[in-house]
């Protein structure tokens, strides 16, 4: 027999905020996507909209290439990952540029267009005194950069 206490019993042993005890299929949260391909990343992106993606392309110079990536965290409010990305130090042009290790940062969890994504991503490279700036990034939802450049 089916009884409230008996599913609520249930719900709070597995946390998944949607019945199962009394014969309804539970419903976890969707995991995110890594925001979506829309604006100027629609048509030559990689990556976006999936969950975990191993490579982030934004369809640009191989400065916004990441391969290899792996993720440490997903799903929370921040996704964090390190993978390799083309280095262009202070004075160089983009062709003298070096694959080096690179950290990449999903963020700004919530909906976009009715989805469960992470609607920012950016990447830098610690071992050269950069560090993550949340007020810097590819607006993966829309398809713009914020600040725009």
């Amino acid at each position: 027999m089916c009884t409230w206490r008996r599913a609520a019993s249930v719900l709070a042993l597995v946390g998944l905020g949607a019945a199962s005890a009394c014969g309804t299929t539970p419903h976890p949260r969707a995991i995110p996507t890594l925001g979506q391909r829309a604006g100027i990343f629609a048509h030559a992106g990689r990556g976006f909209g999936t969950v975990r993606p191993s490579v982030v392309d934004n369809g640009g110079d191989p400065t916004g290439v990441v391969i290899g990536v792996v993720w440490t965290s997903w799903g929370g409010p921040r996704a964090v990952g390190t993978g390799t990305s083309d280095w262009v130090g202070p004075g160089q042009t983009v062709a003298a540029g070096s694959q080096e290790p690179v950290r990449i940062v999903a963020f700004r969890l919530g909906r976009c267009d009715g989805r469960r994504m992470y609607r920012a991503v950016e990447w830098y490279f610690p071992q050269h005194g950069e560090r993550f700036d949340p007020g810097r990034y590819e607006d993966i939802c829309t398809g713009t950069y914020v600040p725009a450049p």
